[in-house]
């Protein structure tokens, strides 16, 4: 097989350790160390730097080793955290220096899941944002009370630092790095190879911990079935609960554990699924798009879609728009 090109892009550097997170490693070589030849000459450099000596091990029982050690990271363009060992365990003193030294210097630091404890610990994310696995959000808060954790978004940036959610999430993370660097056409080639959306917003909720489909005749299958055929429909709670042959409380109680949920806030999950599906088409009128939806004003719709997504629905339209304008690779 022969070796490809070189390319003379940005230097992606990724942390190997002992205890190596084997998927989220995976995610960033996909991403950056697979070759690309389409994408020109101009395409990132891919590396990896060992935190600990010798062989290291990574789940799954493999025995890893990495390009160089931690000095890679001084010439790194971009450095990517793929995970840690433990949220408990600490992170050595001369790879925090570096990742300091590399932030003052302008890299861009990534962390993906709970990769967000070594960026916490250099003390660059004090009084700003970030985000990690939503398992790990209170542990990461307890250790670094300065740091505002966003649980809710699937990942968040502030000052040149990118933090990822779970690790689905690092890969719309990264593939939004590469719309940055060389534009949606790159980001939607990758997008597709990998058989991913070309874009989620960084904003948007993680998925919740119990996402249950529910159970073929469970007592809370109807209504719901009810609710999606006419979201349009003005429903309430006492309506909801009728059709269950439930009192309000009881009926609020089984569609919690039902679905995580409680009926409102489905409601609205529901309604924004279904303004997306309509936004996608991309000639109805905002106030039409409300009303379909059951929102009843395009100011309501504005304010759900935004909570429940990071971006209006207007911003939503014209992205989908552009992605599907783009040319698709060869």
């Amino acid at each position: 097989m022969t070796n490809p090109a070189p390319t003379t892009g940005p230097l992606v550097v990724a942390l190997v350790y002992d205890g190596l997170c084997t998927f989220e490693f995976g995610i960033v070589t996909e991403i950056f160390g697979l070759s690309r030849p389409e994408m020109g000459p101009g395409w990132y450099r891919f590396a990896t730097c060992a935190v600990d000596e010798g062989p290291m091990r990574a789940h799954g029982g493999l025995t890893v080793t990495a390009d160089g050690g931690i000095d890679r990271l001084d010439e790194a363009d971009i450095i990517v955290v793929p995970g840690w060992r433990g949220v408990d365990m600490p992170v050595p003193d001369g790879l925090l220096r570096r990742l300091r030294a590399a932030h003052a210097r302008g890299a861009r630091l990534v962390s993906l899941c709970s990769g967000a404890f070594v960026l916490a610990a250099t003390g660059l994310l004090d009084k700003g944002v970030a985000t990690t696995h939503w398992r790990y959000a209170d542990a990461l808060r307890r250790k670094h009370p300065g740091l505002v954790v966003d649980e809710a978004s699937l990942y968040r940036s502030h000052d040149g630092i990118f933090t990822a959610a779970g690790s689905a999430a690092g890969i719309d993370l990264l593939i939004e790095m590469i719309r940055h660097d060389f534009g949606p056409a790159a980001a939607n080639s990758v997008a597709r190879r990998l058989v991913m959306p070309a874009h989620r917003s960084g904003g948007q909720a993680q998925f919740l911990e119990r996402p249950v489909a529910l159970r073929e005749g469970a007592e809370i299958a109807p209504v719901l079935d009810a609710i999606r055929g006419d979201l349009a429909r003005e429903w309430t709670i006492a309506e909801m609960a009728r059709l269950c042959r439930m009192s309000d409380r009881t009926f609020q109680r089984r569609f919690c554990d039902a679905t995580g949920m409680a009926p409102g806030e489905w409601l609205v999950t529901e309604r924004v699924t279904l303004a997306k599906q309509l936004l996608r088409r991309g000639t109805a009128r905002m106030e039409e798009i409300a009303i379909a939806a059951g929102f009843g004003s395009a100011h309501s719709l504005r304010h759900h879609f935004r909570r429940k997504l990071g971006i209006s629905p207007t911003e939503f339209r014209a992205r989908f728009i552009a992605e599907n304008l783009e040319p698709t690779a060869a």
